[in-house]
């Protein structure tokens, strides 16, 4: 895809979210079933069922699914299709590259080993190995752009407000 290929494709989208705001905003969902005998919980990704389950750092198997390996991955897939997007938008000469993502836990928070101990990362890295001759200010843009433009990026930089619910079923 080049970037005229791309622009005919969002162009009926961007003049549509102008002119109907409200058509922008789209809910989207996951949904996970919880394991009645295991400590897991099955979610569907659209194109396959992913169990999760306790990483080996709090005493899991290790053969499922880490949820914080699955955000990492998130991340990963996001900033990748959106520096390909942009690279695309801005004629950038891309050939390839790889994304990493790289996330530090410390799981004395989350088994409530050490009070001062943070639940969640202490901090995300998101490097990019391109494969490109374009000069760094060329490089520097791109990865400015993918910032500014990448979803999950986005809402780990700005959280979002979050709320939690239950109910009996």
């Amino acid at each position: 895809m080049n970037a005229d290929d791309l622009r005919a494709l969002q162009a009926p989208l961007k003049d549509r979210y102008r002119a109907e705001p409200d058509a922008a905003v789209v809910t989207l969902r996951a949904s996970g079933s919880l394991d009645a005998d295991g400590i897991a919980c099955r979610v569907e990704t659209g194109r396959a069922l992913v169990e999760a389950g306790l990483h080996p750092a709090t005493g899991g198997p290790g053969t499922q699914a880490c949820s914080g390996d699955m955000l990492l991955e998130a991340l990963a897939a996001c900033a990748g299709v959106t520096l390909k997007a942009v690279a695309t938008a801005i004629g950038f000469s891309l050939k390839g590259g790889a994304v990493r993502v790289e996330g530090d836990l410390d799981f004395r928070g989350t088994l409530g080993v050490a009070k001062d101990a943070p639940v969640g990362f202490r901090a995300i890295r998101l490097a990019f190995d391109l494969d490109t001759d374009e000069p760094q200010e060329r490089i520097d843009q791109l990865l400015k752009l993918t910032e500014r433009y990448c979803v999950v990026f986005k809402t780990l930089a700005q959280p979002p407000a979050l709320s939690v619910s239950a109910a009996a079923a």
